[in-house]
């Protein structure tokens, strides 16, 4: 007996969403989120934050479809990956790379037309330095491929900043330069904690993962210094005038409780300690944004209410 038409057409857009990685992408166009409304004082303006958002969005939905594409010799042979739809042939390579570049020119369209030209070059040279550089060459190539091709995936925010403000001012580089950085650096901690719950999948993929390469004690090591350099730079926004007390606090609190993960993965209770490392790590960043937000939006909002209610008669 044949389904339903629309049940076939929601099977059909459920494989083509998995195939655009929406929980990482989530995640990046939540930081690009952030850098709209950090980039000015009030509420960004409407039009560029709301078609900067969707272009964004699509270019990161159109990268994580290469990336797909590019990786599914090597998804097939990872259980954390085998079940991603070109690999179980739900969805054809031909079809992938045309839902790909469908999605990739609407978001230049988009950001051109009707965001402003920076934008534009920016997400571009992100998209490519994901779905390509880092797809085709580093994750191959090196065991820092992470680091290296980290840059392309710390971007979001830079992105989201220059869709509200064109990187017309005089710190607008410099501001969002420092969101790129946490991004960064968060990166490699980040993702080598899953790689090292993960290294018998790389291993047999033979993608050269530092803890395939190097070890996993090394991997650790290499854990925990990026976390204290993560403390370091998360702090940054504070030094440089982006956020004040509230954050701060958020800020030191998020890196303490990471760092209590970088150094108990050291001496770990199981093997699964790892994968509490990765899981946390979402959790950081996420909310150490949200920190960000709260501190430089919702605040000054809240302070000249606070001040009426208590001003004496």
């Amino acid at each position: 007996m044949a389904r339903p038409v629309h049940e076939g057409f929601a099977t059909t857009a459920k494989q083509y969403w998995d195939l655009t990685k929406p929980r990482v992408v989530a995640l990046i166009v939540f930081t690009a989120l952030v850098g709209m409304f950090l980039a000015v004082p009030g509420l960004p303006p409407l039009k560029e934050s709301v078609l900067g958002f969707l272009g964004i969005w699509l270019a990161a939905s159109s990268a994580a479809a290469i990336n797909q594409l590019l990786d599914s010799r090597i998804d097939a042979k990872m259980a954390r990956t085998a079940w991603r739809p070109i690999v179980v042939g739900q969805i054809t390579p031909m079809r992938a790379l045309a839902f790909a570049l469908c999605l990739a020119a609407l978001s230049m369209a988009i950001l051109v037309l009707w965001v402003n030209p920076v934008t534009a070059a920016l997400t571009f040279a992100s998209l490519i330095g994901y779905a390509v550089v880092y797809t085709v060459f580093l994750k191959r190539a090196t065991p820092q491929n992470i680091v290296i091709g980290g840059i392309a995936g710390a971007a979001p925010p830079l992105l989201g900043w220059a869709a509200v403000t064109g990187m017309q001012g005089e710190w607008d580089w410099a501001h969002a330069l420092l969101l790129v950085l946490i991004i960064f650096v968060w990166t490699p901690p980040h993702f080598w904690a899953l790689a090292i719950f993960r290294r018998e999948d790389y291993a047999r993929a033979l993608v050269p993962m530092l803890p395939v390469t190097h070890g996993v004690q090394y991997t650790r090591w290499q854990i925990l210094f990026y976390t204290v350099l993560l403390v370091v730079v998360s702090v940054l926004p504070v030094v440089f005038g982006m956020s004040g007390l509230f954050y701060l606090g958020g800020a030191l609190v998020l890196g303490l409780v990471f760092l209590w993960y970088a150094w108990k993965l050291m001496d770990p209770p199981d093997e699964f300690f790892a994968m509490r490392v990765f899981n946390y790590s979402i959790v950081y960043l996420m909310a150490l944004f949200a920190f960000l937000l709260v501190d430089h939006w919702l605040l000054p909002w809240l302070e000249p209410a606070a001040a009426l209610e208590f001003t004496p008669d």
